[in-house]
């Protein structure tokens, strides 16, 4: 955690930029928004180093922004870090940081649909036994889904220091043991079985696996989720949807989202790999999992479904509203960029 850290505290000095000339938005009146509002929701998102912006409501463009990087030394920075090419009109390709978790997520949910993948048994059953620097009956006690909830019990070096499943900690190296899980017993490469079981199906032809630059290779997580604004809103869509692609194709079961997104006995915030929004406490990624009351984003609504990167990089999916919110991006000077966003899109939203 604390090389990464010191790598994220460098980068933060940053800005970013994505853009989308794909259909074109929606008006507010359409839509039922309030323009004034919104338009004062996007100043504040462009105001905290905001580069995609993205609104969708009802499968409508409700508001897309796409705003450039500044040119000075810490944008060029975070581009060489995050940036893997642009797309028409100014678009980047940005590795969205943890946001890739809550795909792993999806894909060993579609992994479980087809028995492939026992979310109950050892991870050891599929990689081996030496995968951890634990004792042999300790590793053997951790399973897939404690890797899912962030309660392995191991530190970030993969040493033991709690039992499996007693304590939630935000390990990104443990997490990271889930791709090879899913080659093994796929026994395909995780590029390939991502653009088979989810990306090329359900249309999110922008994204894929890249292997990261520099430091970011040599902290137990060496590939990042490649990827742009317009794509992050289609796995919102498919989760929208119930599991089922824009063409129909149902790609993860009902009862496989069901459990991604239920809460888990060591955060009730947390589910495998997503954000939830309706507990009345959290504990939050570090190494002291703090914990605050309340509910994670008390502006949102109780509902909201979050895929959370560093950076600020998010995917919020609002089912109750239909609704998919997404931001890429540097760091937001902002510290309660989340909550002072969700006051914003409180104003602008229709009305219930």
């Amino acid at each position: 955690m604390l090389r990464i850290a010191l790598v994220a505290a460098a980068i933060a000095l940053a800005g970013c930029s994505t853009a989308t000339p794909q259909p074109p938005p929606a008006t507010t009146t359409q839509a039922n928004w309030n323009a004034i509002a919104l338009a004062e929701a996007a100043t504040y998102a462009r105001s905290q180093k905001t580069t995609g912006f993205l609104i969708i409501q009802d499968r409508k463009v409700i508001a897309e922004h796409n705003w450039p990087l500044p040119d000075d030394e810490a944008s060029q920075l975070f581009r060489a870090n995050f940036v893997h090419g642009e797309r028409s009109g100014g678009v980047l390709r940005e590795d969205v940081a943890s946001q890739q978790k809550s795909l792993i997520a999806v894909l060993v949910g579609i992994g479980v649909d087809k028995g492939l993948i026992d979310i109950e048994k050892p991870v050891s059953a599929y990689l081996g036994a030496g995968w951890t620097k634990a004792a042999a009956a300790q590793e053997a006690a951790i399973t897939i889904r404690h890797l899912l909830e962030m309660n392995s019990g191991l530190r970030e070096n993969l040493t033991f220091e709690a039992a499996a499943g007693e304590r939630f900690f935000y390990n990104t190296p443990a997490y990271a043991k889930l791709k090879p899980v899913l080659e093994k017993a796929s026994g395909e490469y995780l590029r390939t079985l991502t653009q088979l079981w989810f990306t090329k199906p359900a249309g999110m032809h922008d994204t894929g696996w890249e292997q990261r630059p520099g430091a970011f290779s040599d902290v137990g997580n060496p590939t990042g989720l490649v990827t742009t604004p317009r794509d992050l809103a289609i796995m919102g869509q498919v989760v929208l949807d119930r599991g089922r692609a824009a063409s129909g194709a149902q790609l993860i079961s009902q009862a496989q989202l069901d459990a991604m997104f239920k809460s888990t006995a060591t955060n009730p915030a947390y589910g495998r790999l997503w954000w939830l929004n309706d507990s009345a406490y959290s504990l939050n990624p570090g190494p002291n999992t703090p914990r605050r009351e309340g509910r994670l984003i008390p502006s949102a609504p109780t509902d909201t479904l979050s895929a959370l990167g560093a950076q600020d990089r998010k995917l919020f999916v609002v089912p109750s509203m239909n609704l998919i919110v997404v931001r890429t991006g540097q760091a937001a000077p902002d510290r309660d960029f989340n909550e002072k966003l969700w006051q914003y899109l409180a104003k602008a939203a229709p009305q219930s």
